[in-house]
C-alpha cells in the first residue's frame, strides 16, 4: 500500500558530518516533500570529525532541534559499538534509513520493538576485508549479512559494490531482501557551476579526505613539478586527516606555499559548492595499489566535480571511471607525480578543449539529480 511522504516520519542514522552524501541527499528531499518530521542521528566516523554525537529533528515551518550527547566517549572506531544503542530511546517512525549496518541493525531491533515499519539499509561503501582477515571482520560480515537479509530493501551506491557485497555473502536469488543502486547525486537546481570561461583562473582543486589512499601526497608532487616548469596555477585543497601536517611540511620544503592553500574541512554544502565551482581542474588522484571502498564506490566528490562542470583528471580506481573519461569530459591518468602533472597541464593548455570538457561534465550529471534517485529508492517501498 502506497503511503504519502507528506504523511510519514522518517529517521536517517549514519556516520560523518551533518551534510555527508548520500544521506544529506534523502534529508534535503524529505524535507523539501514536507514530511511532518524528519530525524537525522549523526555519529562521528573518523578522530578528525566533530567529536559530538548529533540528534536533529526537522518538521515544516519550525526550526530544526539539535541536541547531543554530552558525557559520551567518543573514540572512532573504538567506540563504533556504542553508536547502535545511542540515543537509547529514539522516538517511532514510520522509515528508518541506516546508512551502515550498525545503523541498520538498530532499526530492525525498532520495527521488531513496534517503533518502525520500514527499514532500509542504505550502504554508503562495500569493502570486501574490511578488518584485513581477522574476527573483526567475520563479525562484521556476518551482521552484514543478516542486515541485508532482514531489512525491507536494501541500496548499494554502485552495481559493483551490489554485486561484491551479493559474493561475500554467498546470495543466491531470493535469500535477501530486495536491492537497488541509487547512486550518489547532485541538487542539479541549485548547485553553482563553473563559468564558461573559468579556464582562466588556472585553478586546481582537491577535496576529500587527506589519508594514503586518496592520493593528495602524489598530487602535491604533480603540482612541484608543474611550477618546477614554469605552468602557471594556483591550488586549494579541503579537507583534514593524518596526513595534514606532512602535506603542509612538503608544501613549504617545495616552495609551493602561496601556490597551494589548505582550506580545511568544508561542513556546510553550501560551502562545498562554492570551492568546487571556483575551480578550473578538479583532481582525485586515488591511490591505485591500496585496496579501499572507492573501488566499488560511487564518489561524491566525483558527483561533485562533474555536476560544477570541472573538468576532471582522476586516477582508474572507482567503478565508473571509464564511464567518466566517456562521458563526463574527465581524463584518467596513471597515478605518478608525472602522470597527474601531465593530466593538468592538458586540461588547462587548450580553452576551446576546456569548454567541450565542461559541457561534457554538465551533460552527463543532468542523470543524477537527486529528485529523481531518491524518489526512485523509497517508491520501492511505498513511499510516494
Amino acid at each position: 500500500m502506497a503511503r504519502e511522504i507528506a504523511s510519514s516520519a522518517f529517521t536517517l542514522v549514519y556516520n560523518g558530518a551533518a551534510d555527508s552524501p548520500p544521506a544529506s541527499g534523502v534529508r534535503d528531499f524529505l524535507l523539501a516533500r514536507r514530511a511532518p518530521r524528519v530525524t537525522t542521528i549523526v555519529h562521528p566516523l573518523q578522530r578528525e570529525d566533530d567529536p559530538g554525537r548529533r540528534v536533529t529533528v526537522y518538521e515544516p515551518d519550525r526550526a530544526p532541534v539539535i541536541s547531543s550527547l554530552p558525557g559520551v566517549p567518543v573514540r572512532p572506531p573504538l567506540t563504533y559499538a556504542l553508536d547502535p544503542v545511542l540515543p537509547l530511546w529514539p522516538g517511532r517512525t514510520d522509515c528508518w534509513i541506516g546508512f551502515n549496518n550498525l545503523a541498520a541493525a538498530r532499526g530492525l531491533v525498532q520495527r521488531r520493538l513496534g517503533r518502525a515499519d520500514t527499514v532500509v539499509y542504505w550502504a554508503v561503501d562495500f569493502v570486501p576485508e574490511r578488518f584485513g582477515k581477522s574476527v573483526l571482520t567475520h563479525v562484521y560480515d556476518r551482521l552484514d549479512s543478516v542486515v541485508c537479509r532482514r531489512a525491507d530493501l536494501r541500496v548499494d551506491l554502485s552495481q559493483a559494490a551490489l554485486e561484491g557485497r551479493n559474493e561475500r555473502h554467498g546470495f543466491r536469488a531470493g535469500d535477501a531482501a530486495p536491492a537497488v543502486v541509487a547512486p550518489i547525486g547532485a541538487w542539479l537546481d541549485r548547485l553553482p557551476t563553473t563559468p564558461e570561461d573559468g579556464w582562466r583562473a588556472r585553478r586546481v582543486i582537491f577535496l576529500g579526505h587527506l589519508v594514503p589512499r586518496q592520493g593528495v601526497g602524489t598530487l602535491i608532487e604533480a603540482l612541484a613539478l608543474l611550477a618546477d616548469r614554469g605552468v602557471a596555477f594556483e591550488a586549494e585543497v579541503a579537507g583534514r586527516g593524518p596526513l595534514e601536517e606532512d602535506l603542509r611540511r612538503t608544501v613549504a620544503e617545495r616552495n609551493l606555499d602561496g601556490r597551494v592553500r589548505f582550506a580545511g574541512f568544508l561542513s556546510d554544502h553550501r560551502d562545498v559548492e562554492r570551492f568546487v565551482a571556483s575551480a578550473s581542474v578538479a583532481v582525485a588522484p586515488y591511490d591505485t595499489e591500496a585496496e579501499s571502498f572507492t573501488r566499488y564506490a560511487d564518489p561524491s566528490k566525483l558527483r561533485s566535480y562533474t555536476a560544477a562542470g570541472v573538468p576532471v583528471v582522476l586516477t582508474d580506481v572507482p567503478p565508473n571511471a571509464g564511464e567518466l573519461a566517456a562521458e563526463a569530459g574527465a581524463e584518467l591518468v596513471p597515478f605518478t607525480a608525472e602522470g597527474i602533472a601531465a593530466g593538468i597541464e592538458r586540461a588547462l593548455a587548450s580553452p576551446d578543449e576546456w569548454r567541450l570538457r565542461r559541457e561534457s561534465a554538465l551533460d552527463y550529471s543532468r542523470r543524477f539529480d537527486w529528485n529523481a534517485i531518491v524518489g526512485a529508492t523509497l517508491e520501492k517501498v511505498g513511499f510516494s
